[in-house]
């Protein structure tokens, strides 16, 4: 079954009021360009990226800092102007990495990029992410039935997450729960009932692809799974995402469900998906999220009212 063909299956909640879509782009991650040659990477590139998803309708940017030939960058200063030229080009709410995936070190190193890009207007960043556990990143080759590596561990100790949390309600920026599995949403919950993070609180549905274990599955019942464990009768905002697959396939269920959709050029190149586009730009993956929602009534959301909906001060 062709992609196109999923999205005629949406259906709508009929009666049900919703919230307006937020689309997140995730324009970078630390992706190649192998598969596809529109993955940013220079300070000028990801602000040029981000203003085009803004007009395609994104509210939310997230990216890494990327070095001239693509390996990660973590000097504060390229963060630093990275964030004020997508200031200067778009009024998209911006969400940077932490880098703990390439720049490991105690919990006071981890955030302080954050903490110091926050004491400037321009360049103070909307979220910061707090992935809410511990998690093997062990990459895995099903052809070959074997792991690439065997002992990269995504550490984050609930001391290290709750200090995270403590150092952010000091600044104006918001945390953005990002939620492996059912274990690291119980852990979320648990931080929302002791005051750690407040309503309204946004949280990210991960699932992965094949050559990432760790995660929930990219399929129906992978995000069904996640979701079910997100009450209803708190103040949450989720989205989803899929690194290492194709998430356009599941984006007419999560509109139908009231989620809202992460998705970008950081997780798939998203080949020969995108009518009229072989290589498609972020935007152009943006761009058909936008009409895949409004073509079932659902407004997407502007920078300004995703701000209000997620409590972003601005």
């Amino acid at each position: 079954m062709t992609t196109m063909m999923l999205y005629a299956h949406t259906t709508r909640n009929k009666g049900i009021p919703m919230n307006k879509l937020i689309i997140e782009a995730r324009i970078n991650e630390y992706a190649g360009r192998n598969q596809n040659p529109h993955v940013p990477w220079s300070p000028e590139e990801i602000a040029e990226a981000a203003a085009q998803c803004c007009e395609a309708g994104a509210s939310i940017v997230h990216f890494h800092a990327r070095s001239k030939d693509g390996s990660p960058e973590h000097d504060i200063a390229v963060y630093a102007d990275i964030i004020r030229r997508i200031k200067a080009r778009s009024d998209i709410l911006i969400h940077p990495t932490l880098g703990a995936f390439a720049n490991d070190g105690d919990a006071a190193a981890r955030i302080q990029p954050i903490l110091t890009l926050a004491k400037d207007p321009q360049t103070r960043p909307h979220f910061a992410p707090l992935d809410m556990g511990t998690t093997n990143i062990d990459a895995y080759n099903p052809a070959a039935k074997a792991f690439r590596s065997d002992e990269a561990v995504y550490m984050n100790t609930t001391k290290t997450l709750l200090y995270f949390a403590e150092q952010l309600k000091a600044t104006a920026v918001r945390p953005y729960a990002s939620l492996w599995n059912v274990g690291f949403t119980r852990q979320f919950l648990a931080f929302m009932d002791m005051g750690a993070i407040a309503e309204p609180a946004y949280a990210c549905l991960i699932m992965t692809g094949d050559d990432l274990p760790s995660a929930h599955p990219g399929t129906e019942q992978g995000l069904d799974a996640h979701r079910m464990f997100i009450p209803k009768d708190r103040n949450i905002h989720w989205t989803a995402m899929n690194h290492g697959g194709d998430l356009l396939a599941l984006v007419p269920g999560i509109i139908d469900q009231g989620g809202h959709v992460s998705i970008g050029l950081g997780d798939w190149a998203y080949t020969d998906t995108i009518p009229g586009a072989a290589t498609p730009t972020n935007a152009e993956v943006v761009s058909q999220v936008t009409s895949l929602s409004r073509s079932v009534g659902r407004e997407v959301a502007t920078p300004t009212e995703a701000a209000a909906m997620l409590g972003v001060d601005l």
